[in-house]
């Protein structure tokens, strides 16, 4: 397959990716308004990222689709815990 094509499909999964963690921000403002959510499913999505960056970022070619995608997933699961956790 051409190598601009499978560059297109990295980017649109990441895209998707940011989407699906974007999720959150309705977890986050049912938090704030008192309906707590698990924190299990934020932290493991924390853990998932966490290693998808390291993967892509120490690879000898960066793999930027992978770590743009999976930075989202790391700080909105942090603050769906914290507002689980605090408020």
């Amino acid at each position: 397959m051409n190598e601009k094509i499978i560059n297109k499909i990295g980017w649109f999964a990441s895209f998707m990716a940011i989407l699906m963690y974007f999720s959150y921000i309705d977890q986050i403002r049912l938090n704030i308004s008192g309906q707590r959510g698990s924190i299990i499913l934020p932290l493991i999505t924390i853990i998932n990222c966490t290693t998808w960056v390291f993967y892509g970022g120490l690879k000898t070619k960066k793999d930027w689709p992978i770590i743009f995608c999976n930075i989202p997933g790391i700080i909105l699961g942090i603050v769906t815990i914290i507002t689980a956790v605090v408020y």
